[in-house]
């Protein structure tokens, strides 16, 4: 079963907070803990309270939705609402759930809802099942969730708040950290022999003391994970 979502209506308008409460008065397993009508008033009570969703319109006076995200707990997802189309860049930067354009259909908070479950939320017991069997995982790259074949990963490198996904016949680049993504990979079909890189084991060509290579690209085992890289490679 899914938990109990406590959910969170930023909006400075009083009938596009209504509208919210309502769409989301008729889901199941979530439950709307306070309406704020500005960023300093939902900044105080996330501080307070536990959150686990926002909905938060971006254009509001003095302090807005944006800088708002900004500055909270980055385990709490956000959903922005807004009658502006020419945020939505922004709103995507900071990895929110989804961008709804006011006024919002309820369909359309609906779709959203399903994405953070099925992106953020799934059920334990699901996880507890599938964590080690799994054979996809979901990527944000160009405004989208991508679902992407364990079986393509060739091999991931970093490059600070971003990671390079190469696959076997592309790249997706997306704003992610490695250790986040490594965190969804299972261990018996991945390897981590950098700060930089995780590589698929499937993939290796051939390694030494210091390299691994993958197709033709060389890869450097950096000293703090060369142990358990030859480790677990040397007992294949």
């Amino acid at each position: 079963m899914f938990k109990i979502i406590k959910c969170l209506i930023v909006d400075d308008e009083a009938i596009a907070r209504e509208i919210i409460f309502s769409h989301l008065s008729k889901i199941d397993n979530l439950e709307v803990v306070a309406q704020c009508k500005n960023a300093l008033e939902a900044f105080n009570y996330i501080n307070k309270t536990t959150v686990d969703l926002v909905f938060l319109d971006i254009n509001m006076p003095e302090v807005s939705g944006i800088s708002l995200a900004k500055s909270i707990n980055k385990d709490i997802r956000i959903i922005f609402t807004t009658a502006y189309r020419d945020y939505a860049i922004d709103g995507f930067e900071l990895q929110a759930v989804d961008y709804l354009l006011k006024p919002v259909a309820f369909e359309r908070l609906l779709q959203a809802v399903n994405l953070y479950f099925e992106v953020y939320n799934k059920p334990q017991s699901e996880i507890t099942l599938k964590s080690e069997t799994t054979d996809f995982i979901f990527v944000r790259s160009d405004r989208r969730m991508i679902k992407i074949d364990l079986e393509t990963i060739i091999y991931i490198e970093s490059y600070s708040d971003y990671i390079k996904i190469h696959l076997k016949n592309e790249t997706i680049v997306t704003r992610e950290t490695i250790s986040a993504i490594e965190a969804k990979l299972p261990k018996t079909s991945f390897i981590r022999i950098h700060r930089s890189y995780i590589v698929a084991i499937s993939y290796i060509k051939s390694f030494t003391n210091d390299a691994i290579t993958v197709l033709d690209k060389e890869l450097t085992i950096s000293r703090s994970y060369k142990t358990d890289v030859l480790k677990q490679l040397e007992a294949y």
